[in-house]
């Protein structure tokens, strides 16, 4: 019989499929449906540092209102209540996900430095959440910031976050880093337990007809995958942490691929919003098909089998097989 049960971040899932924080896992509805179709855990919508600093901002301004006529009225507002407006929503959508499935619930708390704002990571962990993905995410756009500053910075943060909490924290980061490897190692040092592989940025665009700079919200595409596909393979068994694909997973062949590569537990997000949630079944499906029909009896012995160090071309995952493409390509000019 094939056993599918796998374990990421030290918790048990009954399968690595994993439905990423999306407006799918922010409805009850969708939650209750993504849990009957037999998703492994589900990890909630961001809950952003520019949110919380905002909201923090807005009721201080509020607290001060009458403070020149007299002081005492600043009473009628509590000083701590800045700190959990942000979040309360959030909290208590964390606390219902929890009490409605019986699949671990993972919040997500999105951020860019470390501060004041990792104390909403300890809320979550006391609102029940079995863990914590901080989706890591700075833009460097001064000339004056080293690629040295943007890894120290995530760095800290990730361990800023891990020395508050408990519970095991993933870190989400984007693939623009020049020695990834050396990266991930670190995010481990600092504390986290696992790395998604990779946070999808979104990219402005121009509106030729306003001329204003517009967001793009575009979901992904299967050809995205390679990325996480390729950095996995070259991961697994080079780092000590837990690794989830993210990125351009559609359907079940994607899903075998990830694994067999070595991740831990594969996320979707985009392949969920176009074919419901009801798609996990049907990937779930053909995941245990193709096990049975290749002799893999769990998904530990599927887990890592072409990664590069198991491969029979360890090559093919870095340069050598470069030029091999680029001039292989049928449609080259001659």
């Amino acid at each position: 019989m094939v056993r599918l049960s796998t374990r990421y971040l030290g918790l048990k899932l009954r399968n690595p499929l994993v439905a990423a924080s999306s407006p799918l896992t922010g409805r009850t509805d969708t939650l209750e449906r993504l849990a009957d179709a037999g998703i492994g855990a589900v990890v909630l919508p961001s809950l952003f540092e520019e949110q919380i600093e905002r909201e923090e901002l807005a009721t201080h301004d509020l607290s001060l209102v009458g403070h020149e006529i007299s002081p005492e009225i600043t009473g009628y507002f509590d000083p701590f209540t800045g700190l959990e407006i942000g979040a309360t929503l959030y909290m208590r959508q964390l606390a219902h996900a929890k009490a409605l499935l019986d699949v671990p619930v993972i919040a997500s708390l999105n951020g860019f430095r470390p501060g004041g704002w990792t104390h909403h990571a300890v809320l979550m962990q006391d609102d029940g959440a079995d863990a914590i993905e901080l989706n890591a995410y700075f833009l460097a756009t001064d000339p004056e910031t080293s690629a040295a500053d943007v890894e120290d910075r995530t760095v800290d943060m990730v361990a800023a976050v891990c020395s508050a909490v408990r519970v095991p924290v993933a870190v989400k980061i984007g693939p623009w880093f020049s020695s990834l490897p050396h990266l991930v190692r670190r995010i481990g040092a600092a504390g986290a337990r696992g790395i998604v592989l990779f946070n999808r940025f979104y990219q402005p665009d121009i509106d030729l007809e306003t001329l204003t700079v517009e967001p793009q919200l575009s979901l992904s595409h299967p050809s995205e995958a390679r990325l996480a596909l390729r950095w996995i393979a070259i991961l697994r068994g080079r780092v000590a942490i837990d690794m989830a694909a993210a990125g351009g997973v559609d359907d079940v062949d994607d899903v075998i691929k990830m694994l067999l590569v070595g991740a831990d537990v594969v996320t979707m997000a985009s392949s969920l919003l176009r074919r419901g949630p009801e798609h996990v079944a049907m990937v779930l499906t053909g995941l245990e098909a193709w096990m049975r029909e290749h002799d893999y009896q769990s998904i530990g012995e599927l887990r890592g089998a072409l990664s590069q160090r198991s491969s029979p071309d360890p090559a093919a995952f870095e340069r050598a097989n470069y030029v091999k493409v680029l001039t292989g390509y049928p449609g080259s000019y001659r």
